[in-house]
């Protein structure tokens, strides 16, 4: 069985931390790197629902999208919900470990995964990394599908393959619209409207568009932009995460078992529908 620091090696191979945004916090939050890991649990969230899952099945590691403490602290007392989770995982000698912008831009990265779950063909970075000179990596992805959809065939097919999730998939533009090739970006996008026009796409997928910035966008284009949660946006991360580290594990001989939970952590729980015949269209 590998050590901690061995898999923490290999993870860090293919998000590396100085890939990070400077504001963000990723890395090795929890964990001695001299204990040993033989079950791993991939999830988005490092919630107190997660720990207990990750506890439940008997983790070593849980690696995580979103960072525990994305700002400063100055305690990790368990009487707040986050000490709490530091104290569940120390307790249960559980390590974990946070790839956030440095896998949102890795190659493959959220995005990738994204587009994978809906079927989508990538053909490049929506904002390339300047330092790659392969210009695979960066920022949300472009992509082509294979016949052209309806943007409500296609917010259909996003709801249908995405996870489910209580906000399901919200629509800005005319439904009956064509869409032949479409921006993605797992989690917030909306700072992203000038790439994605200079892109040329007829669509954009991604989570956590704001009034003003969607009014804005559609005065300038008749791009159409379906916006999903952010969760489910970027879950798909997770199994793409999990199927890598067991490629790596069967290369080294670890026999890692790999999990990636199901465990729906986006915040919002339930949904109630304006009164309207066209769940796309205008209320009456």
């Amino acid at each position: 069985m590998p050590r901690l620091s061995e898999v923490i090696a290999e993870l860090e191979s293919l998000w590396p931390a100085e890939r990070a945004e400077s504001w963000d916090a990723v890395g090795t939050v929890a964990g001695d790197p001299d204990q040993q890991v033989t079950r791993v649990l991939f999830a988005v969230d490092p919630v107190q629902e997660i720990v207990d899952e990750a506890v439940k099945l008997g983790a070593d590691l849980l690696v995580t999208h979103h960072p525990l403490y994305l700002r400063g602290t100055t305690t990790v007392a368990a009487s707040h919900f986050k000490g709490r989770v530091v104290h569940t995982l120390i307790k249960n000698d559980i390590a974990l470990h946070v790839a956030h912008t440095n896998a949102d831009t890795a190659d493959p990265g959220v995005s990738d995964a994204l587009a994978g779950a809906l079927d989508l063909r990538v053909t490049g970075p929506l904002v390339p990394d300047p330092t790659d000179p392969e210009g695979r990596r960066g920022l949300g992805r472009v992509c082509a599908l294979d016949h052209p959809l309806t943007v409500r065939e296609f917010a259909a097919r996003a709801a249908e393959r995405l996870p489910a999730t209580a906000q399901g998939i919200r629509v800005a533009g005319d439904p009956e619209a064509l869409v032949r090739t479409v921006a993605v970006s797992g989690g917030s996008g909306d700072g992203l409207f000038d790439h994605v026009r200079a892109a040329g796409v007829d669509a954009f997928l991604t989570a956590d568009l704001r009034h003003h910035p969607v009014s804005e966008a559609r005065a300038h284009s008749p791009l159409a932009l379906l916006d999903a949660a952010h969760w489910a946006t970027e879950w798909p991360w997770c199994e793409l995460a999990a199927s890598q580290l067991d490629e790596i594990s069967d290369r080294h001989g670890w026999d890692l078992r790999v999990h990636v939970s199901k465990t729906v952590t986006d915040p919002w729980t339930a949904h109630a529908a304006s009164t309207t015949s066209d769940p796309l269209g205008a209320p009456n």
